[in-house]
């Protein structure tokens, strides 16, 4: 099965079946040493873009918001062990123009990466996809805060919902995070790694 491990703040790793490596926002946390297939960057800020930190296979893939958002245009990565859809992602300290989310889909399961954003007019039409796994932030000054975070679990409606980017330099806040009450939530600790 595949697998995703939580580093902390907003840095996860998924293995895929066949061993496979992507890397999401790597900056927090441990388990940077097993060699990257694909890095995927949602924005350029410090705590999102330490594509230098992950080992690297000698064909690893680094896609980052420029390359997934092109002339206003989201685009799709087709690679032989994932596909990777980008979509919206902004606020009110995330300009549109500058940041993404994605939808990665590997062993047929489809988790749903919304890196630094709020409610975007895409996520009610995610509901109809049935996405497996959705990774949400609440830190509440950068991103949503909590009430909010939870009408976006609701919106999207995936299977699990799981909350990262509780708070400004933390890796983990166990107070928010017994506080996120989404329907499916799935709240997972730095180091922590659970079979998708």
């Amino acid at each position: 099965m595949a697998e995703l491990l939580y580093q902390g703040h907003g840095s996860l790793r998924m293995t895929t079946e066949s061993g496979k490596v992507i890397y999401i926002d790597p900056f927090a946390g441990k388990g940077y040493d097993v060699p990257a297939d694909l890095i995927l960057v949602t924005h350029q800020h410090h705590d999102h873009n330490c594509i230098g930190l992950p080992a690297k296979n000698p064909d690893c893939v680094i896609w980052q918001n420029f390359d997934a958002l092109k002339d206003g245009e989201y685009r799709i990565l087709r690679l032989d062990f994932a596909y990777v859809e980008a979509v919206e992602a902004y606020n009110h300290h995330h300009k549109k123009s500058e940041c993404v989310g994605y939808i990665v889909t590997a062993d047929g399961v489809s988790v749903y990466f919304a890196g630094d954003t709020g409610e975007t007019g895409q996520m009610s039409g995610m509901a109809g996809r049935s996405l497996d796994y959705a990774v949400l932030p609440m830190d509440f000054i950068y991103t949503m805060d909590i009430p909010e975070t939870v009408r976006c679990a609701k919106l999207i409606a995936a299977k699990h919902t799981i909350p990262v980017h509780m708070s400004p330099g933390k890796l983990f806040d166990s107070d928010r995070a017994g506080q996120f009450t989404a329907p499916g939530a799935l709240i997972i600790k730095p180091g922590e790694m659970i079979q998708l």
